[in-house]
């Protein structure tokens, strides 16, 4: 099925193209013929992908950046008002659109699948991906995570099905009209967009309202917060198929058995069992694979041809990605910045790692975000043998007073963990190397640039 460029986006300019979500539409875009310009902060891989696609990227936000004949400037939720580009975007006259409905835009006519949660959306969405292509149905897609290369979070496929994360934080996901949605779970989350449960419910219901006529609803069935959204959303008219390992899952998950970085995965679905391979550890990731399985199914692909087709999808990047080995340590990275997160990924490593020591390397992300969990983040830590916490990311938001670093690392002394506070980043790379033995496993955990440190750590292990 074919799909063109939606009204006014021949020419779009996209403010913040090198971010996860921007960069996605911006290539699939220049992929469909549009001619894409853009401005980042800083210069990257991403911005280097797009330019290879035709894509003018300009570095720093400035007036001039904005072309005269610009048919629309797309925006995120993280650019203020007070911003140069979107300034002259006034002035001209030219249309502003935010990211989530240029997304909405291009699923315009295919046959979309929205993957929403708390937690798991990358991760979900990247498997489906891959499956589909592997299966050979060249579906479109937008992952807010790159696969195995910068620049691969989006791709314009030939096939009518097209794959996307849906996002809560900032309610964008009510712009989508999915043929099959999931939903992987619902926790508090968000704090400055989100004052209560009640709120993310009521946003996770109009997402729900939002299915296509004859839709589907793939809904986990272990997940407390997601049980008490189904049962809320009853009577809608909307399919309901729930999975996991509860018994009246509709899709029962019978087991999990982990094999080092891998599991197997036992399934009854549509009263058949089936086991297939999941090639990355934990749980919480086989489960996200159960979902996919469930949604493929529920828009006509065969399980028996979808589930080993799972086994295809070997992670994205910052989702549990060994960025190397030196001295013979093996460092991880981990985009994990919520408890619950933090939690599945550090028992994930336990369960993969044996009496492996793990040290993890934390860096808080938004200070709204750890003045509401700072003390259960802290608690997650105590599920590693040792942990050096950084000073709070602040990505998008100004600080809060009295909220710092220190909220975690109170409660994870109180907890019984063994916590090492650092100021300054430059300085991770000496304590870790300090910590660290032969058969160590370091996760650099967080949203925010400690990525960063992964090769730094291996640079000063390797000396």
């Amino acid at each position: 099925m074919a799909a063109g460029l939606p009204p006014a986006m021949d020419r779009p300019h996209f403010i913040g193209i090198g971010g996860a979500g921007m960069s996605g539409i911006a290539k699939i875009l220049a992929q469909r013929g549009a001619v894409v310009a853009g401005s980042d902060a800083k210069e990257s891989a991403t911005a280097e992908a797009l330019r290879a696609l035709g894509a003018t990227v300009h570095i720093g936000h400035a007036a001039e950046h904005l072309a005269d004949d610009a048919s629309c400037v797309v925006v995120s939720s993280a650019i203020r008002q007070d911003n140069s580009e979107l300034a002259r975007a006034a002035e001209l006259g030219i249309p502003v659109v935010h990211r989530s409905d240029a997304l909405a835009a291009l699923m315009d006519g295919l046959r979309p699948i929205a993957v929403a949660g708390t937690h798991g959306k990358t991760t979900t969405t990247s498997m489906l991906a891959v499956a589909l292509s592997e299966l050979g149905l060249k579906p479109s897609y937008a992952i807010g995570g790159d696969l195995d290369a910068p620049g691969s979070n989006a791709l314009h496929g030939e096939g009518e099905i097209f794959v996307a994360e849906a996002d809560e934080s900032d309610r964008s996901f009510h712009k989508y009209a999915p043929d099959v949605a999931i939903i992987l779970n619902v926790e508090l989350d968000h704090h400055a967009n989100y004052a209560s449960m009640d709120e993310i419910y009521a946003s996770f219901e109009t997402f729900v309202d939002r299915i296509t006529e004859g839709g589907t609803l793939v809904i986990a069935a272990d997940h407390e917060g997601a049980r008490e959204l189904t049962r809320r959303v009853a009577g809608r008219g909307v399919r309901v198929v729930t999975y996991g390992e509860s018994e009246d899952a509709g899709v029962r998950i019978l087991s999990v058995v982990p094999q080092g970085l891998k599991s197997e995965v036992t399934v009854v679905l549509e009263g058949q069992e089936l086991t297939f391979a999941v090639s990355v550890p934990g749980r919480h990731y086989a489960h996200n694979a159960v979902a996919a399985l469930a949604a493929g199914v529920a828009l006509g692909v065969p399980a028996a041809e979808l589930a080993p087709a799972i086994a295809a999808y070997t992670g994205v990047k910052r989702r549990l990605q060994l960025k190397g080995e030196a001295a013979g340590v093996q460092v991880i990275d981990s985009y994990a910045h919520h408890p619950t997160e933090m939690t599945a990924d550090l028992e994930a490593m336990r369960a993969a790692a044996g009496d492996a020591r793990i040290l993890v390397v934390f860096q808080p992300h938004l200070f709204s975000r750890t003045q509401e969990l700072g003390k259960e983040m802290g608690q997650s830590l105590a599920l590693a043998d040792a942990s050096v916490v950084l000073d709070i990311y602040p990505a998008r938001e100004d600080p809060i007073p009295g909220v710092t670093s220190e909220l975690i690392i109170e409660a994870a002394r109180a907890a019984g963990a063994d916590v090492t506070p650092v100021r300054d980043k430059a300085d991770v790379p000496s304590v870790v190397a300090g910590m660290a033995k032969p058969g160590d496993l370091v996760l650099t955990m967080g949203a925010g640039d400690v990525t960063d440190l992964g090769p730094q750590i291996l640079d000063r292990l390797s000396n």
